[in-house]
């Protein structure tokens, strides 16, 4: 299922949202700009290796120099390529100018960095000798659909869907599209407990989703909240 737009208002203009995916976008030009080689080390070196952390003396023998805390937080302005990039920053678009609309742009940069944090505990929990570097802005964005869920669950995604050559365009309630990736995430993650992997963070997903639920409770600003259905902790719907 593809996203294509929802039908929520929103009242401001998304200044952080337009900026981190210009962010994202120059970041993805300086990297994928690069000899492969420097690209890899580049990715292993400001991405999260878990193993880099929990195996402290591989790590000296792989030859990592100490980073600090830094990849932590420019592991999610990183992508393995343009069409990875192309499909997190559509989802953030779509989504993200409706969380930043209740909370200003200053409140939903820190709410988006922590989804991301929250996002990368989850993944190292399941993951601690993991040898490959996470990247991506996934995680982040999941805490963002948390957060859309929590205050619109009854916001129409406008879905493309296709079937075998045929796109099959449906308008679905915002707890069904994304209850759906949820489960899908979750599901998967468990699959990949088994040893079966594809390369993608499933549990990174669950962890932001989660706390973009969470977190959506304190950053929210009720008077900015003219089209939530959820309008604070005494739970007033509209």
């Amino acid at each position: 299922m593809i996203p294509l737009k929802d039908d929520t208002p929103r009242v401001h203009k998304p200044v952080a949202v337009t900026l981190i995916i210009l962010a994202n976008v120059v970041l993805q030009y300086a990297t994928g700009s690069l000899p492969s080689y420097a690209h890899e080390a580049v990715l292993r070196l400001l991405g999260v290796v878990p193993a880099r952390y929990f195996l402290p003396g591989w790590a000296e023998v792989s030859g990592f120099p100490p980073m600090g805390a830094l990849p932590f937080f420019s592991y999610m302005f990183l992508h393995a390529g343009w069409w990875h990039l192309i499909m997190n920053m559509w989802m953030l678009w779509i989504f993200g100018d409706n969380i930043e609309d209740v909370m200003g742009p200053w409140r939903f940069l820190a709410f988006y960095v922590l989804c991301g944090l929250a996002a990368l505990a989850l993944h190292m929990f399941f993951n601690l000798t993991e040898s490959q570097p996470i990247i991506g802005a996934s995680g982040a964005i999941a805490g963002v659909l948390g957060a859309y869920v929590t205050l619109y669950p009854h916001g129409r995604v406008l879905t493309l869907i296709p079937i075998l050559i045929f796109p099959w365009f449906v308008r679905l309630p915002a707890w069904l599209f994304l209850g759906f990736w949820f489960a899908t995430q979750v599901l998967s993650g468990l699959y990949s407990l088994g040893g079966h992997t594809a390369g993608i963070a499933w549990w990174a997903h669950v962890g932001g989703f989660l706390a973009g639920m969470i977190l959506v409770r304190l950053f929210m600003r009720p008077e900015r909240c003219l089209y939530c259905e959820y309008k604070g902790p005494n739970f007033r719907f509209s």
